[in-house]
């Protein structure tokens, strides 16, 4: 069975963050919220509290197959600031793992230099951040074991992919039919 680890910091885009989780649990992915902070309560954006199902030191990051990094402000930067995440980030990549931002989170991806010659996708002013990238304008660009998303707007055909790269191309037709996104 698949796993996802969908990680909250402070000011998270809440719609990023549980579009991801609703798919990905509707699908029977086992997909775990986890806190970056030491509460298992995290405030999205829009004042919105959400309760974690773990915080990151609780996190099996070897039962895991794929990460996932909400966009927001200033949730991005509380990912991004998180050592012993962005330290998992890079071992995800390194593994081959999969790796899946949206919005203003795929900035971390090229500040860490993960980006370099792959398509990728973010929220538009956050494109310059996108370092080495060929920057597209898609809803949802997966390249490799690397997936991006442009924002809010695009977070269905993000998670889609998500679920695509997890369980295959069927799975998230079935999914898109079932939510009757077009």
């Amino acid at each position: 069975m698949s796993r996802a680890a969908v990680f909250f910091g402070t000011g998270y885009e809440e719609i990023e963050a549980l579009t991801v989780v609703d798919i990905l649990r509707r699908a029977e992915v086992e997909t775990i919220m986890v806190s970056v902070t030491d509460e298992k309560s995290v405030t999205g954006s829009h004042d919105m509290e959400v309760r974690m199902d773990a915080v990151i030191d609780e996190v099996d990051f070897e039962q895991i197959d794929a990460i996932v990094l909400p966009g927001g402000m200033p949730g991005t930067k509380k990912l991004e600031a998180c050592e012993s995440l962005m330290s998992q980030v890079d071992a995800f990549v390194s593994q081959n793992k999969i790796v899946a931002a949206i919005c203003a989170a795929p900035s971390i991806l090229g500040h860490r230099g993960i980006l370099h010659g792959k398509q990728a996708c973010s929220y538009p002013a956050f494109e310059s951040h996108l370092e080495g990238a060929n920057v597209l304008h898609e809803p949802a660009v997966t390249d490799g074991n690397i997936i991006t998303g442009r924002g809010m707007g695009t977070a269905i055909p993000f998670g889609l992919a998500i679920l695509e790269k997890l369980r295959g191309k069927e799975a998230a037709e079935q999914m898109a039919k079932s939510i009757v996104y077009q």
